[in-house]
């Protein structure tokens, strides 16, 4: 495969992938105003974003499985053309049942594209070039979080929610006519026909299905408190226990879940799960922060963490480098010490921080996400056989999401848990004995004289009160931080057990 080609190649599936992340979270910050012009609540309207990541869920881990039967490009074009004619669709929606509907329909043609986009990459390049590879197909992964609602917030406000959609379709032309021209399949993955293995296929959908509204929909739903989130729960576990074994039993599994008896490849994915459990949850936590306790707005928000993504842009091609003259454990273990301290740095957040320590953390985590994303891909699939490719990145690319979801989720879960019980332990020192309490209310009084003129007892309680619900938020956010440092530094022990590729050059010695 010559140099041009293989650019261009990846340039065709990059393009729809990037997209396809970018509608993962696009529709959050537009969420009021779909509420508004469809004629519905919000807790209606948040089922045109969970219906989307419930269909992702599911048709990721049959990737693989619909490459061999349908040939990978002919699913890969069928996909992008399904993902751009239903994003019309979304933006021609004119009810919240059609959008949910349509958007359903988008995540099973977006679903694929991640998975395959990876495998057709390592197709085009050669061994030694698989980190400028994953550097590439970072690009989507890493940024696509961040840079959506930004861009979706830009889009609503200036011209209408309909063009977050719409945006999509002139892009998903062009991937497709770049798909049909450049794409081929490799010669040992053509059409194939085998049986469909139809109870596995069900187990998944299923149990997937399931664990995405639980995760979407727990913090909201209060949980296990609820009988909605118990059953769903209940019937995920039962499902995905059930189709493990029905799949280790079978000759033509839908996912070949024997590729965990790869340890570099196991290993691999224990890392990027933490990783990106804590990516997606500090993503979701820092604009919050920055909005509820320092008053920040919805693009100042969106500013804060623009920095990280344009540092992982640049840290991607320097690790793709790296990689190929020092050991890829260094560069990986470096990445996860670098993400640890910013995280670390975030925990020390107090109420009076500039823009510049907020923009300075996102930075340190963003260069160090690439630092991670990189050497981790490349040795993730080091040992994997060509013909399994396709299964391989379909289990990668759906752990990766599903780590995501539970980071939100368990994240989100543990911030309002520590804000109840700060609160709790600052109002115990809210007693007319205390001291410190005592002078804090007459300094209360005596603002509120000088500010308004009536300054009255229970003004000024209101007043510190306020003061105590957001120190108690603060601690939250610092709490939720600090757990998030340790686990990335539980797992910097785990990357000695990945297996460094034979074809990037000559090791830095790393034991």
């Amino acid at each position: 495969m010559n140099k041009a080609s293989k650019w261009i190649i990846a340039l065709a599936v990059v393009l729809p992938t990037l997209l396809e992340i970018i509608d993962t979270s696009v529709v959050n910050v537009s969420l009021n105003h779909i509420r508004g012009a469809l004629s519905a609540g919000i807790d209606e309207a948040t089922w045109a974003i969970t219906a989307y990541l419930v269909s992702n869920a599911i048709i990721i881990p049959l990737t693989g499985w619909l490459s061999r039967v349908f040939g990978r490009k002919r699913y890969l074009l069928f996909s992008v053309i399904l993902f751009t004619v239903s994003s019309f669709l979304c933006g021609s929606a004119t009810t919240l049942s059609a959008l949910i509907l349509f958007r359903i329909i988008q995540g099973i043609g977006g679903g694929a594209l991640q998975p395959i986009s990876q495998a057709i990459l390592f197709e085009a390049f050669p061994p030694e070039e698989y980190g400028m590879a994953m550097a590439i197909f970072g690009i989507g992964v890493m940024v696509g979080p961040i840079v959506g609602p930004v861009m979706g917030g830009w889009i609503t406000d200036n011209w209408s929610w309909n063009w977050i959609f719409y945006i999509n379709i002139p892009i998903g032309i062009i991937s497709v006519l770049m798909i049909m021209l450049f794409i081929q399949d490799p010669p040992y993955l053509k059409r194939i026909r085998e049986k469909i293995d139809y109870m596995g296929m069900a187990l998944i959908v299923v149990g997937i299905g399931c664990l995405q509204v639980v995760l979407d929909k727990g913090q909201r739903e209060d949980w296990f408190s609820s009988a909605f989130i118990t059953r769903l729960a209940i019937i995920s576990v039962v499902c995905l226990t059930v189709f493990v074994f029905w799949e280790l039993r079978r000759r033509e599994p839908i996912l070949n879940l024997r590729e965990f008896k790869d340890v570099s490849f196991s290993s691999a994915n224990v890392i990027q799960c933490v990783s990106f459990f804590v990516l997606f949850g500090s993503i979701l936590l820092l604009p919050l922060f920055v909005q509820q306790l320092l008053g920040y707005n919805a693009f100042l928000a969106g500013m804060a963490l623009a920095p990280g993504g344009i540092a992982t842009l640049f840290s991607m091609p320097i690790a793709a480098k790296l990689i190929q003259k020092v050991n890829p454990k260094a560069v990986l273990a470096t990445g996860l010490l670098m993400a640890a301290y910013s995280i670390y740095t975030m925990s020390r957040f107090n109420l009076y921080i500039d823009f510049e320590t907020v923009a300075f953390s996102r930075i340190l985590m963003g260069f160090g996400m690439g630092l991670i994303f990189v050497p981790l891909a490349s040795m993730a699939f080091s040992t994997i056989k060509k013909e399994e490719m396709g299964n391989a990145t379909s289990i990668f690319n759906l752990l990766r999401n599903i780590s995501g979801s539970f980071g939100i989720a368990i994240m989100t879960t543990l911030l309002a848990r520590r804000a109840q019980f700060h609160q709790f332990r600052l109002s115990e020192q809210l007693n007319p004995f205390d001291q410190r309490y005592q002078l804090g209310l007459n300094k209360a009084v005596a603002v509120l004289n000088y500010k308004t003129g009536e300054g009255s007892i229970s003004a000024a309680n209101g007043v510190i009160y306020q003061q105590l619900v957001r120190q108690s938020n603060l601690f939250s956010f610092t709490d939720v931080f600090y757990f998030s440092t340790l686990l990335i530094l539980c797992i910097v022990p785990v990357v000695f057990l990945l297996k460094r590729p034979k074809n990037l050059g000559k090791p830095i010695a790393i034991h």
